[in-house]
């Protein structure tokens, strides 16, 4: 089995690690820093879980001396934020790109530490944003990586359909540099109609229907993808939920996840004693819940005078314990009754509550207790919205592994 050494970029509490270790390999640095707050809960957490005699690990990243402080490494690692991946051109400097957004942070990572492989993680919006130039970004992230000698193949996945207990979706795209056996697979089988089916990064874990069509390359002006510019200024793109980049040849399509084995739900999880603390008993209360959770269509006035009707469908009230959990969010818990959190009907005492911290973390595939560090609940929800689906990434890392 192949062990890789692993960076870990905004570390949060260590999902990514999890997962990784998990499957064998092994973490040399990681960094984890909130902004703007003095208590670094996810930090403490972290390095409580992980006892490592690291450097910088808490860190704003823009501080890090990447030649001093990050060592050699074959895989870099990270779920960074949706932001304004737009560049802007400096004289006598080319390519720049905005302050505070993190992508290039990693970008600068990648063109002196050349890692063999990336494995990054993103909301799904990253590929059809930003709204007025559909593509975008996510083609200025192509345009790096193609600059720096990657190949790249993305994926978007939505963790319940291949089992676990919450349907999050999220962007993961995997890049591997020339030389690489990875690279040279996608080399040998790009071409190839069932790539992405069966021969691709994501195909082993993540099946989909075998649609062996041939994908959908994309419009000329995909030849400029070395011109990071050009591709800011002009580039736009509908990108389906999988695909693959490989010299200037770039194909998308949609694929349908084909999964048969063990499916967790929300009631397969919950906790067996929960205190009495995260039951909603107020009848007030429990009325506003399910109004919030009910549809909605409202008149609304435009700036310009007009008008147009603002409609949003039910949300399910008590939450169906036979189904996976929505995504977690930040704000997750507590009694302020919400649109978006979760309220489920307690199968022991049939009163309505709110998720425990533990639950969260069981839905993320977290191990229960794992933020119970001293941070308060509301810090145990923030991680928990923050977090990615550990078992997800495990998956990858077999497939790491294999070559």
């Amino acid at each position: 089995m192949s062990k890789l050494r692993v960076v870990e970029l905004f570390a949060g509490v260590g999902g990514f690690r999890i997962g990784l270790e998990g499957a064998g390999h092994k973490t040399v640095w990681a960094n984890q820093w909130e902004p703007k707050i003095q208590m670094q809960h996810a930090y403490n957490c972290y390095s409580k879980h992980f006892k490592d005699n690291f450097t910088n690990i808490n860190t704003d990243i823009n501080d890090v001396d990447i030649d001093k402080d990050i060592p050699e490494h074959d895989l870099l690692v990270g779920g960074f934020p949706c932001q304004d991946y737009s560049v802007a051109t400096v004289q006598a400097q080319g390519i720049e790109g905005k302050k505070g957004v993190l992508w290039w942070n990693i970008e600068q990572i990648l063109r002196k530490k050349r890692p063999k492989y990336i494995l990054l993680e993103n909301v799904d919006r990253l590929l059809r944003s930003p709204t007025f130039q559909r593509g975008r970004d996510f083609g200025v992230i192509l345009s790096c990586l193609h600059n720096l000698g990657y190949c790249v193949e993305w994926r978007v996945i939505n963790a319940a359909e291949y089992g676990f207990p919450q349907k999050r979706r999220r962007t993961f795209f995997f890049a591997a540099q020339k030389g690489t056996s990875w690279y040279e697979n996608m080399e040998k089988q790009h071409t190839e109609g069932d790539f992405i089916h069966n021969k691709g990064f994501f195909s082993d874990e993540f099946k989909v229907e075998q649609d062996v069509s041939l994908t959908l390359n994309l419009k000329e002006d995909i030849k400029n993808i070395a011109d990071t510019q050009k591709i800011s200024d002009n580039f736009s793109y509908h990108f389906l939920n999988a695909g693959f980049l490989f010299n200037s040849t770039i194909s998308t399509k949609k694929v349908i996840p084909e999964y048969d084995g063990k499916r967790t739900v929300l009631g397969d999880i919950l906790d067996k004693k929960v205190d009495d603390k995260y039951f909603v008993t107020d009848n007030a209360q429990i009325w506003k819940w399910k109004e919030l959770k009910g549809a909605k269509k409202k008149k609304v006035k435009r700036k310009d005078g007009g008008t147009f009707f603002y409609s949003e469908g039910s949300m399910p009230f008590p939450e169906p314990l036979e189904a996976p959990a929505r995504t977690i969010i930040t704000s997750e818990g507590g009694q302020t009754p919400s649109r978006f959190k979760h309220i489920i009907s307690d199968p022991k005492q049939n009163k309505y509550r709110t998720l425990t911290p533990d639950e969260v973390e069981k839905i993320c595939g977290f191990p229960a207790g794992w933020t119970n560090t001293g941070m308060p609940d509301n810090w145990r929800y923030f991680c928990m919205g923050n977090a990615l689906v550990v078992g997800l990434i495990e998956k990858m890392g077999k497939t790491l592994s294999k070559k």
